[in-house]
């Protein structure tokens, strides 16, 4: 049984940037199905809304997705940008050559999206602006130290702000993910991965403690269904 009193360090399947097959494929298929099911799109969505009175009104907002996997958040924002009439330029940032070509099929629709294969910590990357930076699901793949780096880059990087869309690790949303994704079928990475993500994420505690490490003393951290947290800043 998991401590869930401290974030779990075990590695996700997902992690390895050489994985590229079909379960991959349909690990990606589920995980979108996943986030439409319990709401994951509207906790990046309600930032937008929020942020949408600063945004740039003489060129296109720039925004960029790190760790953008599937590409579905973009695909949610975009159509979001669409029905609100707001011109925007979405960048995906995977490491994964595998993700970037999958998302960039399913994606085909959407020519205000584009994905580059990027190290985010590299030098050359860090020299990129951006008006948003978004990330969902990605920030509990990070240990602490890491993880304090990289909030403390996106927070110099986003001219308008960051918007983070994580798990909130809970002894709920880790046997409710396991026993659902087993009830479903799902493939042998969900399986393994959905609940290990729940043990690796976060508590508002930790938030605090990490954004304080981070130097960023301006935020908001809201807990939304189902069982998610919302940092901006």
């Amino acid at each position: 049984m998991p401590d869930f009193t401290i974030r779990a360090r075990g590695e996700e399947l997902m992690d390895d940037l050489t994985l590229a097959s079909d379960a991959l494929r349909q690990n990606l298929d589920e995980l979108e199905t996943i986030n439409t099911w319990l709401g994951g799109y509207r906790v990046v969505l309600n930032a937008l809304h929020r942020l949408r009175l600063t945004f740039p009104t003489d060129r296109p907002l720039l925004l960029a997705d790190l760790g953008s996997g599937g590409g579905d958040t973009l695909r949610h924002i975009a159509d979001w940008a669409r029905r609100h009439r707001l011109p925007m330029e979405l960048v995906g940032i995977d490491a994964n050559a595998f993700m970037i070509a999958y998302a960039t099929e399913k994606a085909s629709h959407h020519p205000e999206i584009s994905f580059r294969q990027q190290d985010i910590f590299s030098p050359e990357f860090r020299r990129q602006p951006f008006d948003i930076i978004t990330c969902s699901l990605f920030c509990h793949h990070f240990p602490e130290e890491e993880l304090v780096t990289l909030l403390r880059q996106v927070h110099e990087q986003a001219r308008v702000g960051v918007i983070i869309n994580d798990l909130h690790r809970h002894p709920l949303a880790y046997y409710s993910i396991k026993w659902l994704t087993w009830l479903f079928r799902g493939s042998y990475l969900v399986q393994h991965d959905a609940p290990l993500s729940v043990a690796r994420a976060f508590t508002r505690p930790d938030w605090v403690r990490l954004l304080a490490r981070a130097g960023i003393g301006t935020y908001t951290l809201r807990w939304h269904w189902a069982f998610r947290w919302q940092v901006v800043f």
